[in-house]
């Protein structure tokens, strides 16, 4: 019997090649899709997978209150991890990690840079990295010793044969002996190092570890199984207080589980995160497996009629519905399997486009049990989707009225199919209009004014003998005739890393803690960043006549209520600084929102070289300049720069791809939804033919024909316009509501999206409708 439905499966498959090919392609374009989105689903959900213990890590986070908000940090004090397992019954073991650095590797004539973090002994076992040389126990025994990833080892050696024992000079200062080689990390995991270096040398570097009201390290805990994560967050909460009196700091766990796709907090409390990605796209992909199964849906139940005469004969033969169902649903399903088929090439061919898309290194298996049960399952839920209702509607049918000839009576099934066509350019011009608003939102904020110019400014890391050189670097630069201003900063053009409640002024609440970000500059900052400044002066070119001066953004003068605050003096660690200029706000570390308070102070180094060159600079000619002049004062070093406009646009790297796939997603849908409008255009003008025929006969013209004929579909196109606009207004206005800066919803956007759907429907179905406008009369009546 199942060998019989095969059989007719295929020659029905077969009889209607172009209905089928419809059927086939559309299914195979949504299963592809749909496979594509939920392998990048699966990826993001399976971030930090690589630690077997997973369950039982957590980071301590730090909150701090000022009087507008509550501020959340990794950051930490540098004396909790050495006190929490004895003070805190359930952990079971903490360890530090300093943020990820940049260090230079040398070996004979060879220098390469790599990122890494200086660790606990017990960071090793905690999060159980698996050694290919050394051990974790016997790693850190040495001082001076560095763990390296397999590729960084071979990239400085060659090879990880023989590498434990060798030296390895790091930022040219001291020699380093490689104690393990540890297995290359995975992408989708938290940590990004390729070396790692004991904290008691950070230790050493860092005098400010040694105060607990001091922040700037990570903290990570190790549970014991089973332990009551609420009674420990509750003697966290206030221990920093226990042990430095007046702290506002507090703390709490954070579960490892939750890094990548919840840790995002907005006053002290954790809002959607990334998650909210992943459960849209995995519902844009369920959306695209439905609209593909409704053209299977729709065309099936339109050609009821040539299959009509089938179920009669098969039900005056003794065939029950149960039987006429199951043989239905297995056409389903194997057009379903064709499909998947045809979907698993389109899978390859589209994947290292979709990997260039969404910046991974996706990778599909079909011999791993979970992506060929993936892709079964989905072929078997297409199947049964598609099939379902096809299936209910053909075996009804009354076997007497089909062979006597009798038409069968659409019924319902017509307003089925109505409701699926609406259902499916309704998605359509929800995902058009997003498309639009999205772009519009970002080049919105790419187009505010940040505060300070973007545009010819690069910067790099200050290494080796940078901070020595400085000047005479600054001057080689400046006469080469490619550079207007060269400064240096704590850190770079867009992040701000160091903030601090310990600032006070004249009037100020001391109850309303306020966090103040603030930046270490050398004289010339403010003209290489291009921000202006609004009342006062600059700082002078000599650092030591402003070591008590502080220059601040407006916001800072709009919390202190100064309206005249240059001259006025502010508490800082209860050493009076005065405000010698105020300088226009800028946007820095969020690009999202207004700027936060900034104090800049006076500074004759910095962690970062900032470089402005000068407009219409051929930078062919400048780059190499810039590279030879670092090259010749800091030889040790290559010479490694960003530009501050490109990590600008990385900034939207999300929303940009949010964007990009919306747009990916409508068109894809568009295209499955006039497949199937396609085929039931086909289908009505073939069903219409000798109406059409003898319209022609009494004069009706092509285009009349040809207008009435598309009239019905364009209908439905705009009913579904008329349905998605409410929502596709309420979806993109809830999302904008994430931005402190943000565009408003203009009509003309709904208008355009109907539009195109309107004309994209129109192309869709007017061929069919013109083929049967022009048709010969006389072919289409010579039977009657």
């Amino acid at each position: 019997m199942l060998k019989n439905y095969f059989k007719i499966a295929f020659r029905n498959l077969w009889k209607q090649k172009g209905y089928s090919a419809l059927n086939i392609f559309g299914l195979a374009i949504g299963i592809a899709c749909a496979s594509l989105i939920f392998l990048w689903v699966q990826d993001e959900v399976s971030f930090d997978d690589y630690f077997a213990n997973k369950a039982d890590l957590y980071k301590i986070k730090t909150f701090l209150a000022d009087k507008n908000s509550i501020n959340t940090y990794d950051a930490t004090s540098g004396l909790l991890a050495a006190n929490l397992s004895a003070d805190i019954p359930g952990v079971e073991n903490s360890a530090r990690s300093s943020v990820i650095s940049q260090k230079l590797f040398s070996i004979n004539e060879k220098n390469l840079n790599a990122k890494g973090n200086y660790v606990d002994p017990a960071f090793l076992d905690m999060f159980e990295l698996k050694f290919l040389k050394g051990s974790p126990s016997t790693a850190f025994n040495q001082l001076y010793s560095v763990i390296l990833t397999q590729n960084l080892a071979n990239r400085i050696f060659g090879s990880t044969d023989n590498v434990i024992g060798k030296s390895v000079k790091i930022n040219t200062e001291k020699e380093y002996v490689v104690s393990g080689i540890i297995e290359d990390l995975p992408d989708n995991m938290s940590f990004e190092f390729e070396w790692l270096l004991p904290f008691k040398v950070y230790e050493q570097e860092n005098n400010w570890l040694e105060y607990w009201a001091s922040i700037g390290v990570n903290t990570y805990a190790e549970l014991e199984p089973k332990t009551d994560i609420t009674a420990i967050n509750k003697t966290l909460y206030n221990y920093i207080s226990t042990k430095h009196k007046g702290s506002i700091m507090k703390m709490s766990l954070y579960p490892m589980s939750r890094w990548r796709l919840y840790d995002t907090f907005e006053n002290g409390k954790e809002i959607t995160g990334r998650i909210k990605y992943v459960k849209l796209f995995s519902l844009i992909a369920w959306i695209i497996l439905i609209i593909a199964c409704i053209n299977f849906m729709n065309l099936s139940t339109a050609r009821s009629q040539k299959r009509a005469g089938e179920v009669g004969i098969r039900k005056v033969l003794g065939a029950g519905k149960n039987r006429l169902i199951f043989q239905f649903m297995s056409e389903s399903i194997i057009t379903a399997l064709i499909a998947t088929l045809l979907a698993v090439l389109l899978i390859y061919i589209s994947l290292p486009f979709f990997n260039i898309l969404v910046e991974k290194e996706l990778l599909v298996n079909f011999f791993d049990p979970l992506h060929l049960s993936s892709l079964l399952s989905i072929t078997l839920l297409c199947g049964v989707i598609s099939g379902i209702f096809p299936a209910y509607y053909l075996s009804s049918f009354k076997p007497v009225k089909v062979l006597k000839g009798l038409k069968i009576k659409e019924g319902s099934a017509r307003w089925v199919r109505k409701g699926l066509v609406v259902a499916q350019f309704s998605v359509s011009v929800i995902l058009i209009i997003s498309t639009i608003l999205i772009y519009q939102q970002i080049q919105h904020i790419k187009d505010r004014n940040l505060g300070f110019d973007k545009e010819h400014l690069v910067y790099a890391s200050v290494n080796g003998n940078i901070q020595k050189n400085f000047d005479p670097i600054k001057n080689e630069l400046l006469q080469s005739g490619f550079v207007d201003n060269v400064s240096m900063s704590t850190n770079t053009p867009l992040d701000k890393g160091s903030s601090a409640a310990n600032f006070s002024w004249q009037g100020k609440n001391p109850e309303n803690q306020v966090m103040i970000t603030y930046e270490g500059v050398t004289p010339d900052y403010l003209k290489t960043m291009g921000i202006s400044v609004k009342t006062g002066r600059d700082f002078y070119a000599n650092t030591d006549a402003d070591s008590t001066n502080i220059i601040v953004n407006q916001a800072f003068a709009d919390v202190v209520g100064n309206k005249n605050i240059v001259g006025s003096t502010i508490q800082w660690e209860n050493e009076p600084l005065t405000v010698v200029g105020v300088v226009n706000d800028f946007v820095y570390n969020n690009l999202y929102e207004k700027s936060s308070p900034l104090v800049l102070y006076a500074s004759a180094s910095g962690n970062y070289l900032n470089i402005r060159f000068k407009r219409n600079t051929d930078l062919a000619n400048a780059l190499p300049a810039l590279k030879n002049i670092m090259a010749q004062n800091n030889p040790s070093y290559p010479f490694e720069y960003k530009f501050a406009d490109e990590q600008f646009e990385k900034s939207f790297k999300t929303e940009t791809l949010i964007g990009e796939l919306a747009g990916i997603f409508a068109a894809l849908a568009i295209l499955i939804s006039c497949l199937g409008l396609f085929g039931l255009a086909a289908y009505t003008a073939e069903q219409r033919t000798k109406e059409i025929g003898v319209r022609k006969i009494l004069g009706a013209s092509v285009q009349g024909l040809t207008a009435s004929l598309s009239l019905d579909f364009l209908k439905l196109v705009g009913l579904s316009c008329i349905i998605s606009f409410p929502f596709a207004w309420w979806i993109m206005d809830d999302w904008l509501q994430n931005y402190a800066y943000r565009i408003n919803i203009d009509w003309w956007v709904f208008a355009i999206a109907g539009l195109a759907a309107v004309l994209i429907a129109l192309l869709s179905v007017s061929y069919q409708a013109i083929k049967a406008a022009i048709a010969n009369p006389v072919k289409s009546l010579r039977t009657e």
